[in-house]
C-alpha cells in the first residue's frame, strides 16, 4: 500500500480529492498537523464525496514526529525546487509520498535533509506550481504504474 502523505494542508477541497485518489487507489493518507481546516469541514467531506469512510487516514502532530516513526529510506518527497524528476524515483510499494502545503510547499530543512529523495513535476508553462491534488495524481498514479510494471498487473 503506497502512503500520501500532506504536510500542513491548507486547502479542504484539495485534502478531499487526494482522499478519494487514495480511496481508488487503495493508498493510505497521512495527514501532518497543523491542518488548515477541521477534518469535519463540509468542503473537505464535499470533495472527498461519501468515499471519506473507506479512507485509510492517519494523523500526524507536525513533521518532526511523522519522520520519528518511518524508514527514511521509504520517504520520496516532491517539490518544485528538487532537482530530479519524479520518473526517476524510486518507487516501492510501502513508499512515503511526501507533498507539502499549496502556499510554500515543503519546507527548506526537510529538502536539505534529504536532498536525494526529492523529485519535482516539469512544468512548461508560465505557471507557479501545479495544484497540490493534480500533482498527488501524477505521481500516485506514476508510482503504481511503476511497482506493478505497468496496470495490466492490476485486477481491473
Amino acid at each position: 500500500m503506497l502512503n500520501v502523505v500532506l504536510v500542513e494542508p491548507e486547502i479542504p477541497p484539495n485534502t478531499g480529492n487526494i482522499a478519494r485518489l487514495c480511496v481508488a487507489t487503495n493508498s493510505r493518507l497521512h495527514l501532518v498537523k497543523p491542518l488548515g481546516f477541521r477534518t469535519d469541514d463540509k468542503a473537505l467531506k464535499r470533495a472527498g464525496l461519501d468515499y471519506w469512510r473507506h479512507l485509510h487516514v492517519e494523523y500526524h502532530e507536525c513533521l518532526e514526529k511523522f519522520l520519528e516513526h518511518v524508514s527514511h529510506e521509504r520517504l520520496l518527497l516532491f517539490s518544485k525546487k528538487a532537482k530530479m524528476v519524479y520518473t526517476q524515483a524510486p518507487f516501492r510499494k510501502d513508499s512515503y509520498l511526501v507533498f507539502g502545503k499549496e502556499t510554500l510547499g515543503l519546507p527548506d530543512w526537510l529538502i536539505e535533509r534529504f536532498p536525494n529523495r526529492c523529485y519535482q513535476i516539469p512544468m512548461w508553462g508560465s505557471t507557479r506550481s501545479l495544484n497540490l491534488s493534480t500533482a498527488a495524481g501524477i505521481v500516485v498514479y506514476e508510482a503504481y504504474r511503476q511497482v506493478t510494471k505497468g496496470f495490466e498487473m492490476l485486477n481491473f
